[in-house]
């Protein structure tokens, strides 16, 4: 009975011990101020999807860098116990980090320990998922005030208290199952969440809508595709704007001296052009809006009319660019129709576009427009072979921008497809394709699914590359340090000299393959990097001839964080 007792006082002063620390770190726990959202560049966490404002996935950190990289070693790890893909950064204010697991979890750690300090699950009980594509993934979360928010599979935007994880709101943007989702990670601006619906292969009608980020009411709706009564309205045929696809499922930018919210647009639907002629605006787009209303500032269109699920989802990064002697305030995309194009963020017009894969459907430009090869365009009776594949020369993981380098990163596919057209109707919560489609290997690059590239963004130009025989499909991050960090197929975070390309480091493999997003933070001085592995995707599920390659189906799966430090 003794011993009993002795147990019980034990386990009590455990438990208390464990509240007064998890008290004492949630008084450290500093609020996301708009004021540290403007500056998130120079600040010591990382306090959005993609670091700042500019999207540019670089960290200004100097304490890990080319001559020591090769010292780093793993200082915690922890297990999701998910199988599917695992596609969110770190996300770290000041000692907390939170991260998503695929099926909507939410996880606090400490992030110098990885001390579980609260965890979330998003009730997805009464949801089939029918309609999600591809694989029941989360890209992240945002930071305001003392809150964190995630968007959800079931197409809610929940908030819960950082310190705490208790639910604050959350609010329904849309009903789940009917051809809809949210995957992507919220972005705030000045008070508003803002998120992006998925949608395209289910004909659902895209949009983009901003909450009130303390009470979760909506402030406005700014669908992308236009009725016809809107701008751009005339360029569908008669009704068929309402399926038009265009989601919105990435994260966008903000470009705060000009006070435009810069957003990507997806495929229209249904993906066979032959039955919605016209540019079909604003799919396949970079939209600009003012952040207070939604409004439509102006657009950029990479691929009109497209037929090749080609999107314009992919991140928009703002940077200042040197071309042709003439300075821009730019911004840079891999579009995953195989170029990389350079725009000017005042007011949409293309400063230039340049091959980064194989690309033969978009065959050119003309005053600034793209044009598209008609011989490649497929038919219910004319099958066509073209590059890239719909997966993109570059599908949505991130690309990252270097200031001192002037160099932008960017993890490239190498596929090719044949394509054909197909009849289809529209019914809601059905795919609404019109063709069938097969991935196979691009001829130039044979044994290479992929590679590592730099681009100089003043030139559009290649400047190194890294082929790689497995997809690359991980986000990048590059550092003051000169370094470029991005994990393998095969299970590794690499690091690169950023200058040259060369592999300067590979950390012990891990238990799958990246297709995470990599960041970095400092807690008390120390430079910590962690990544995501846990295969999945829309890779393997739509992948074709790449999937059915050996050596990609024998990538393990399963969800594990790696922290790394010096």
């Amino acid at each position: 009975m003794k011993r009993i007792a002795h147990l019980r006082r034990t386990a009590l002063i455990a438990a208390l011990l464990a509240t007064s620390a998890g008290a004492m770190a949630a008084e450290h726990y500093a609020p996301v101020t708009d004021a540290r959202l403007k500056a998130a560049a120079s600040d010591n966490g990382w306090l959005m999807y993609r670091r700042d404002y500019t999207s540019s996935g670089y960290a200004p950190f100097t304490q890990i860098d080319t001559a020591n990289v090769a010292h780093l070693k793993q200082v915690w790890d922890y297990k999701t116990g998910f199988d599917q893909g695992h596609e969110a950064p770190p996300v770290v204010n000041g000692d907390f980090m939170f991260i998503t697991t695929p099926k909507d979890e939410l996880l606090a750690f400490q992030a110098s320990t990885g001390k579980l300090l609260w965890k979330y699950q998003h009730d997805l009980s009464h949801v089939g998922l029918r309609t999600v594509c591809c694989d029941v993934v989360n890209r992240g979360v945002a930071l305001y005030g003392d809150d964190v928010y995630m968007a959800t599979l079931d197409n809610y935007v929940v908030a819960l208290d950082g310190r705490t994880g208790k639910i604050a709101w959350k609010h329904q943007l849309a009903p789940a199952d009917k051809g809809t989702a949210m995957t992507l990670a919220p972005l705030v601006v000045k008070g508003k969440v803002i998120v992006g619906l998925s949608g395209g292969e289910y004909g659902a009608r895209g949009f983009i809508e901003a909450l009130d980020a303390k009470t979760g009411k909506p402030v406005w709706k700014q669908y992308t595709i236009p009725a016809p009564n809107e701008p751009g309205g005339d360029t569908w045929p008669k009704g068929a704007y309402k399926t038009g696809g265009g989601g919105a499922w990435l994260t966008g930018t903000y470009d705060a001296d000009t006070d435009t919210l810069l957003w990507g647009v997806g495929n229209p639907g249904p993906w066979l052009a032959t039955l919605r002629p016209g540019d079909n605006l604003y799919t396949d787009s970079v939209i600009a809006m003012n952040p207070a209303t939604g409004k439509i500032k102006w657009h950029y269109q990479y691929t009109p009319n497209d037929t090749w699920d080609y999107d314009g989802t992919n991140e928009t990064v703002l940077t200042d660019i040197d071309y042709q002697g003439k300075q821009h305030k730019a911004l840079v995309t891999a579009s995953r129709n195989g170029w990389f194009y350079a725009i000017d963020r005042t007011d949409g017009k293309l400063i230039y576009a340049k091959k980064f894969a194989t690309a033969t459907s978009v065959s050119g430009f003309k005053d600034g427009k793209p044009e598209t090869d008609p011989n490649l365009r497929p038919t219910i009776d004319k099958e066509v072979f073209t590059c890239p594949s719909f997966l993109g020369g570059k599908n949505w993981w991130p690309i990252s921008v270097d200031p001192q380098t002037h160099l932008a990163y960017v993890p490239t596919m190498h596929t090719c497809m044949t394509i054909k057209g197909a009849t289809v109707a529209y019914k809601a919560g059905l795919p609404f394709l019109g063709e069938t489609f097969k991935v196979v290997a691009d001829p130039a690059h044979k044994g290479q699914w992929g590679s590592v590239q730099a681009i100089d963004v003043n030139t559009g130009d290649q400047v190194w590359s890294y082929p790689s025989a497995l997809p690359w499909n991980s986000g990048m991050l590059s550092t003051a340090g000169g370094l470029v960090f991005s994990g393998s197929a095969d299970g590794h975070l690499v690091a690169f000299d950023a200058r040259t390309g060369k592999v300067l480091w590979k950390s012990p493999e891990m238990t799958s393959g990246v297709i995470g997003v990599p960041s970095t933070w400092v807690v008390d001085g120390k430079q910590y990097v962690g990544v995501y592995a846990g295969w999945g995707g829309a890779t393997p599920i739509w992948g074709g001839d790449m999937a059915k390659d050996p050596a990609v189906m024998n990538i393990p799966v399963g969800g594990h964080l790696y922290v790394f430090s010096l």
